[in-house]
């Protein structure tokens, strides 16, 4: 891990970050909670729509919680009536993201409508029997009929139970990698295996929903995997499958080993049970930082063997650096990498965005609520959005799209 040199008294800070420029009037998002109610969300579609004084909706994205699954099909046609969306996309969740509040128990229905000016928008929706194993860099090109050169990038809910989503995502990449995938895995009630995903007036219960952003609009993305680098980065020197053997000609298990023993004891106690791995994406990279590794759940250690099973397939000569996720790590992580994104998009319109955080963060991981939305708008500024919780999140790390665990992906429209 890099060592931090102290800062002089007197030494001037970095220099503030510019807010991003956002579109006054582009987007707006809203809670309807409670059960359904046809009235109820009519009005509520009607006034979200006059919030959005720059034009017309362009796009709409509604989250909605499982009391709500048996209206699903009502209320999407309310939605596309009243708010007059020509194209909806969206998904189920147990618990709802709107702008900086995270509603983890109230229930109810996420919207965010957006009018995203030149937007060239094409959604549909991928049966779980048309992912393939191998179906080759042109498959998905003919299965959604969009030309790798007509889209910026897509947004994706998709359902967790019933597709192989990383088989998925594979084909995906073959036909539309380096642009960036953004979403996640739907959510449901607590301990039942069903989800539902949303496109204009359909309910799916298996598959996936993608809606392709090009024209005028570009998706920019963020992963924040919650997690901090500890230690020093390594080379792996054998591996097979999913098993680490040996990292620097050493036993892997022994790495590991020192790599706790090394760290302060503050650290230490915060390191138990929560140590994970990082694959580095890009190995000519000179000095690795936060979003340079694709983070992994280490399975199991043997000392005897000194092996490490990781939830991934490593390889011989990657770079790898052990990791510590937690709450103060994610929030670090998150923060990081919103101050990142503010100073990647300096000078480009943003338009609105949408929120996508594991089920495994919230209230569960922070001892609080709203931490992840929170965040994202004090960093941003009056940035409109909506999201939810998942079962996994989708987004970029170099070149390729992943799912990812324990992570908070945050999409965002802006002027291309």
């Amino acid at each position: 891990m890099r060592s931090m040199e102290p800062i002089a008294p007197d030494a001037p800070g970095p220099a503030p970050l510019p807010p991003l420029d956002l579109a006054p009037g582009h987007a707006a998002a809203g809670h309807l909670p409670g059960p359904f109610n046809e009235e109820a969300l009519e009005n509520f579609a009607i006034q979200l729509r006059a919030r959005l004084t720059a034009g017309s909706p362009t796009l709409g994205l509604v989250f909605m919680a499982p009391p709500y699954f048996k209206f699903a099909r009502e209320a999407l046609e309310i939605i596309r009536l009243h708010a007059r969306t020509p194209l909806l996309a969206g998904c189920s969740s147990h618990a709802l993201v709107v702008n900086r509040h995270e509603i983890e128990r109230e229930g109810g229905l996420a919207l965010a409508l957006y009018h995203l000016p030149g937007a060239e928008l094409h959604g549909f929706h991928f049966p779980a029997r048309d992912v393939e194993p191998d179906p080759g860099a042109g498959y998905w090109v003919r299965q959604s009929g969009v030309e790798p050169e007509h889209t910026r990038g897509w947004l994706v809910f998709a359902d967790p139970f019933h597709m192989r989503s990383d088989q998925w995502l594979r084909g995906w990449n073959a036909s539309y990698s380096p642009r960036p995938i953004l979403g996640g895995l739907a959510s449901g009630s607590d301990g039942e295996f069903s989800s539902q995903i949303y496109l204009n007036g359909h309910v799916y219960d298996e598959g996936g929903v993608a809606v392709s952003i090009g024209g005028a609009v570009s998706i920019a993305g963020l992963v924040a995997q919650g997690c901090e680098p500890v230690g020093e980065t390594w080379t792996i020197t054998r591996a097979e499958g999913n098993v680490i053997h040996q990292i620097g000609n050493r036993p892997a298990y022994e790495v590991l080993q020192e790599t706790f023993a090394m760290l302060p004891e503050t650290v230490r106690g915060r390191a138990k049970g929560n140590i994970f791995v990082g694959l580095a994406i890009n190995e000519y990279t000179e000095d690795f930082r936060r979003g340079d590794f694709l983070i992994r759940n280490l399975l199991a250690g043997d000392p005897k063997s000194g092996a490490l099973a990781v939830a991934a397939f490593p390889r011989a000569g990657q770079t790898v650096q052990f990791q510590l996720r937690d709450a103060a790590a994610a929030t670090a992580d998150l923060a990081e990498h919103l101050a990142q994104t503010r100073a990647d998009l300096a000078g480009k319109l943003v338009y609105g965005g949408c929120l996508c955080v594991c089920n495994g963060r919230g209230t569960h991981l922070f001892g609080r609520a709203d931490h992840d939305a929170g965040l994202v708008a004090r960093s941003l500024g009056p940035l409109e959005f909506a999201g939810f919780f998942g079962n996994g999140e989708f987004g970029p790390v170099g070149p390729r799209n992943f799912i990812h665990g324990y992570s908070a992906t945050l999409a965002l429209f802006t002027k291309a």
